[in-house]
């Protein structure tokens, strides 16, 4: 049961991403540097406390794979975080849980994992669900919201490569794995946001400070504490039906907090998305829990 609850609060903290950065006002590169960097030291912190040490002859071992799911980091948040600046939190998220869809058409090709007809079907439905969402956009032709959705779905890419490129990495605990790969995300951001944005990170207003501790600590920080920490003693099929909470509550948010809009047309193409990699995740991981 404490599992249970301290996966579903990490849901609910990833959920309440969108409405912290729309409250920071920096640039979205700007704000993927400061959560990964934030959430690596208070996690580091962390980490002493319990008395654990870092392996570094994994690390050493797993060192290529790092930077590269690093990379996969940085440019998911970017893009996350420049999604949320250009449509609502509810097309921003749709179009970020596109991510499994990518998994599942890459996996034969990278895992050398079977595409089955269920699979097949799922992804299918995911597109027409994408397509009811896109499509409604246009023809309400909100050139924002399709720009915002297109950077949702490349967030998804570079989330989809991440999860990929995880299940390479051997042996590393899974609070120390996030630990360094936020830590190399934020050392590959900072010479990007250094030369595109100057030193204007250091002259933020006043009243996105709060925010970006929020954002680093709670969301980046906790977030994943409780994420990690739920989901050791956690089945497979469990992890899959709950993960559902995240998109739950962000397009609550969206609809009830900042009172964003979506047509019906655009909300069964949510529930299309969100049902078909809901049955593939449940059915995938069913015999994988233990």
């Amino acid at each position: 049961m404490k599992s249970n609850i301290q996966f579903i609060v990490s849901m609910v903290i990833f959920g309440t991403i969108g409405l912290v950065v729309r409250n920071i006002d920096l640039t979205s590169s700007e704000r993927a540097l400061l959560s990964s960097l934030i959430g690596c030291l208070f996690l580091t912190i962390l980490f002493f406390i319990m008395k654990k040490k870092f392996s570094w002859h994994l690390v050493k071992l797993n060192a290529s794979i790092l930077i590269f799911s690093s990379i996969a980091l940085a440019g998911n948040w970017v893009f996350l975080y420049q999604s949320y600046d250009h449509t609502s939190i509810a097309n921003a998220t749709l179009g970020y849980y596109f991510a499994p869809v990518f998994v599942m058409l890459l996996s034969p090709f990278v895992l050398k994992e079977p595409l089955s007809i269920r699979k097949i079907a799922c992804v299918t439905v995911a597109v027409i669900g994408l397509v009811f969402i896109v499509g409604d956009g246009l023809s309400a032709s909100k050139t924002d919201d399709l720009l915002g959705l297109f950077y949702g779905l490349i967030a998804a890419a570079f989330y989809a490569a991440l999860l990929l490129l995880n299940k390479f990495i051997k042996a590393i605990e899974k609070l120390e794995l996030t630990i360094f790969q936020l830590g190399i995300t934020a050392l590959l951001l900072m010479p990007y946001v250094f030369l595109s944005s100057g030193f204007g990170i250091f002259h933020v207003a006043s009243s996105s400070i709060p925010f970006i501790f929020i954002l680093g600590i709670f969301n980046t920080g906790i977030g994943f504490w409780l994420f990690f920490s739920g989901m050791e003693n956690l089945k497979g099929q469990s992890i899959a039906m709950l993960s559902y909470v995240d998109p739950f509550v962000a397009i609550l948010i969206s609809a009830l907090i900042l009172q964003e809009h979506m047509t019906m047309l655009q909300m069964l193409g949510g529930a299309l998305l969100l049902a078909s990699t809901f049955v593939s995740e449940i059915k995938s991981r069913k015999f994988s829990a233990h």
